[in-house]
């Protein structure tokens, strides 16, 4: 990892800030998920049923979300972000090293994080403003996992990293650790594989895994929240094995291609039901409740 330090401390004069680590590397991957995507249609087009997973529109959408979501968080973590993480680590309570003893642990607690980050972008609205449009897609292919949102920045997924930079994990190198994780993810967008070994089953998260994640089935919603790891999900209830077919979506689904409908759609009706009128209390209860809830009528 000196050699991340190295390139950063030779970065930063040039860009004149910090280097956000996880969209560096994802943009430098973009040529090999494009590619895996290639080969994903080559290899499924030719199976029964297959072809509506690949439709153009569906495809051009979920490519031009990924490319708005990476143009807007590279913008907002030059300007804001990462002078905020800098400014945690600056206080950080350790200085813990990454090395080959720290790096399996470090990742753990990443993807530790990343559990909490993911489970609360389904079950508090703020966060489910930005998540939503990940779900939104009703196929599966690997050009889904591009399907993200412009607001993950403003809405802070960035708080459920925070605490290990206050350990002592740099943030060029949280980001790095996380944009891994989420390059892992790339490929478990998919309904080429199956299943894989038991053993990988248990421990990592799977196609299978993440299909389940993306179905709208009644007892598929909200399970299967791990990145790389699908134990965390065993340990605390939210895992379910795929074993019926999956219906991809949302609940309410949003019939469009427009990627600022896509975007937004979710915050505007988040405002629209705390604008409705009521006592205070519960009007802004839709910030912080699940997507699901509704108020009690009144009395």
């Amino acid at each position: 990892m000196v050699h991340l330090q190295e390139v950063t401390a030779w970065i930063e004069p040039w860009i004149g800030g910090p280097v956000d680590w996880k969209q560096v590397i994802l943009i430098g991957l973009s040529p090999v998920f494009l590619l895996a995507v290639a080969l994903e249609w080559q290899g499924m087009r030719k199976r029964p049923g297959q072809s509506a997973n690949f439709r153009i529109k569906d495809i051009l959408t979920n490519l031009n979300l990924g490319a708005s979501y990476q143009c807007f968080e590279l913008i907002v973590h030059a300007l804001l972000l990462m002078a905020l993480m800098h400014w945690v680590y600056d206080h950080r309570f350790f200085s813990v090293p990454f090395n080959m003893w720290t790096a399996v642990p470090l990742f753990l607690l990443l993807e530790f994080s990343y559990y909490w980050f993911h489970r609360c972008s389904h079950r508090v609205r703020w966060f489910w403003c930005a998540h939503v449009v990940h779900h939104s897609g009703q196929h599966m292919s690997l050009s889904t996992a591009m399907r993200q949102s412009m607001l993950y920045p403003v809405t802070g997924y960035w708080l459920f990293f925070l605490p290990l930079m206050l350990i002592g994990l740099s943030p060029e190198l949280t980001m790095a650790l996380y944009a891994v994780d989420l390059a892992y993810q790339f490929f478990v967008h998919t309904e080429s594989v199956r299943r894989m070994p038991a053993w990988y089953e248990y421990v990592f998260v799977t196609p299978s895994h993440h299909r389940v994640h993306h179905g709208r089935n009644p007892s598929y919603i909200d399970k299967n929240y791990g990145g790389v790891l699908i134990l965390f999900d065993r340990w605390f209830g939210t895992f379910a094995e795929e074993a019926e077919p999956v219906d991809y979506g949302i609940v309410n689904q949003v019939q469009s291609n427009n990627i600022l409908t896509l975007n937004f759609h979710e915050i505007v009706a988040m405002v629209r039901d705390m604008l409705r009128p009521g006592p205070l209390w519960l009007r802004l209860k839709h910030v912080w409740a699940p997507p699901e809830w509704e108020r009690p009528l009144q009395r």
